[in-house]
């Protein structure tokens, strides 16, 4: 009889967690576990803590935006437009820093879509002021003002550069984009390590080894400069030079993310010590898969060798989906590797897997 009941309480906690989504890459399935996911965030969006204007929401309004471009869905756009309107398209506080400018990604989406000037203007004018007064700060993590008013850590180069390259391409001025090559630039000589092709996290963590032994890359840190890529190359013209530097590192990063992808298709919140915390972290996984999914789409990849790394990975994404549309292994909040539960959450994760879902819907269609 005990044996019975345990199996029944097996059963019934197995029930909760069964796959509510079907894997497969097809145009509806993507469709129906995007929608969602979208739909959870949205219902859900006044239990977050963070600011509306924060670069957490910053990354969440750019998944929603490209989600509803690629699938027609309304309310991503109505989710966006209601925090515009109510901010008055306008920024965080912090004029250099680059997570403060990160919500205007999504706004000159909207202003792509809607052609309303109010969406545009002060994203333009900060950018602009910033360009033309660029800080001289050291670019350090560890300096007072360079963590502050440079891009100093990896996560930096998701939030600005695709701003400027859009800009850039929108006003033909080349401010914009004199500006982001050098600041990138500065920032990829400082922390990418050639070795392995990653990127550490900041000044800090050049030093760190994981329990292993290994050089601690944190897998959203990787995931936020991958993810950027393709952001910054899309919104560049195709005759523009600086274009050729973005897709080199693209090509090079992809073939790091391939090999640190694990057996079950996650990745983990460290990428060369994935034992030390053996459950999947679905910011980084997503943010791989949506640049994967663009290089195969663009063709920067080779479908042999990285489809299947797609396939496994966008398997892995959406097991991690609740039957509610709650995306779970999220790592909280962070500058370094820790682990995240089936039931931990967060609205940059939920942008990273729109953003592969819509890039997935792109490719499939």
């Amino acid at each position: 009889m005990k044996k019975i009941l345990v199996l029944f309480l097996f059963s019934i906690g197995y029930s909760l967690y069964a796959q509510q989504f079907s894997t497969n890459m097809k145009k509806a399935d993507i469709v129906k576990v995007c929608d969602a996911v979208a739909k959870w965030q949205i219902n859900h969006q006044k239990e977050v803590k963070h600011h509306p204007l924060d670069w957490t929401n910053g990354a969440l309004y750019r998944g929603m935006t490209e989600w509803g471009k690629v699938s027609g869905n309304e309310a991503c756009y109505d989710f966006i437009r209601e925090i515009g309107e109510k901010y008055n398209w306008n920024m965080w506080d912090r004029v250099y820093h680059a997570d403060d400018i990160c919500v205007g990604q999504a706004f000159i989406e909207m202003y792509r879509k809607l052609g309303d000037k109010r969406m545009l203007q002060p994203v333009m004018e900060r950018a602009y002021y910033v360009a033309t007064h660029p800080s001289k700060a050291p670019l350090l993590k560890t300096d007072a003002v360079g963590t502050l008013e440079r891009w100093s850590w990896a996560d930096a180069l998701f939030m600005a550069p695709p701003i400027y390259a859009a800009l850039y391409t929108m006003t033909g001025d080349d401010v914009y984009l004199n500006y982001m090559n050098s600041e990138y630039k500065e920032c990829v000589d400082s922390l990418y390590d050639e070795e392995y092709s990653l990127f550490y996290r900041d000044n800090k963590r050049i030093p760190m080894r994981e329990k292993n032994g290994a050089k601690q890359f944190w897998g959203r840190g990787n995931g936020w400069v991958f993810a950027g890529l393709p952001l910054i190359i899309d919104n560049l013209p195709i005759d523009c030079e600086a274009r050729n530097y973005y897709i080199q590192l693209f090509v090079k990063m992809a073939e790091a993310v391939r090999k640190t992808q694990c057996e079950g298709g996650d990745w983990r919140t460290s990428l060369l010590d994935p034992d030390s915390y053996d459950m999947p972290e679905n910011s980084c996984s997503a943010f791989m898969c949506y640049g994967i999914a663009w290089g195969l789409r663009n063709e920067y990849l080779a479908k042999r060798t990285y489809k299947p790394v797609l396939e496994k990975g966008w398997q892995s994404l959406v097991k991690a989906v609740h039957a509610d549309g709650k995306l779970g292994y999220i790592q909280p909040v962070g500058a370094a590797p820790k682990a995240a539960g089936r039931d931990a959450t967060d609205v940059y994760g939920v942008g990273a897997f729109l953003l592969a879902g819509s890039e997935l819907y792109k490719l499939i269609k």
